[in-house]
């Protein structure tokens, strides 16, 4: 079996197929635990190319014309970009290791399927390989259709429309953790 991820605070993954809903539940969930008095950072895979940044601005021109990083920052936001042409996909320990900055009491990882990270697995029957819900880092199963047979018997089954009962579990699984700060 593949070591887990070393951090300074429980990382919890979403894994689902595309169309599954991830986004749409983390949307949900996000501002419920926040009002539970959490820091929660997320860190979201593109399996395509994507811009933060508008051609014409000054940031854009000068990440183009060689800025490694660019780092933008106002009284509101800030945004670091880092171009990365021919690398391969992105390294999770690595990412997390820029989260440990902001001290996130937890950080939910959407995508990055194949790391071994604990997962909130979410499934809908048609989409995707039943297998997804079998893996040995799954923690939990939020469904509205049966599961398959394959499921592992430790996961927890949660209902995909009940985000109370979700955002209960994330809560319970973060204190659980050997990592987890006492809030």
């Amino acid at each position: 079996m593949v070591e887990a991820i070393d951090s300074p605070f429980p990382v919890l993954g979403i894994a689902a197929w595309s169309g599954t809903g991830k986004t749409t539940l983390l949307a949900q969930l996000l501002p419920r635990l926040r009002e539970k008095g959490l820091r929660v950072g997320v860190i979201k895979h593109a399996h395509h190319s994507f811009d933060v940044d508008q051609p014409g601005k000054d940031s854009y021109k000068l990440r183009q014309a060689g800025a490694a990083p660019m780092l933008i920052a106002s009284r509101e936001r800030f945004a670091m970009m880092q171009e990365t042409p021919g690398q391969a996909e992105p390294d999770l320990s690595c990412l997390l290791s820029m989260m440990a900055t902001q001290a996130p009491d937890l950080v939910i990882v959407e995508g990055f399927k194949a790391w071994p990270i604990p997962k909130l697995v979410l499934y809908r029957a048609g989409i995707g390989d039943a297998s997804i819900v079998s893996g040995d880092w799954v923690q939990a199963v939020a469904s509205l259709d049966p599961l398959p047979p394959s499921i592992r018997p430790t996961a927890k089954r949660l209902d995909l429309n009940n985000i109370e009962a979700i955002t209960e579990w994330v809560v319970e699984w973060m204190h659980a953790q050997p990592n987890a700060v006492a809030n």
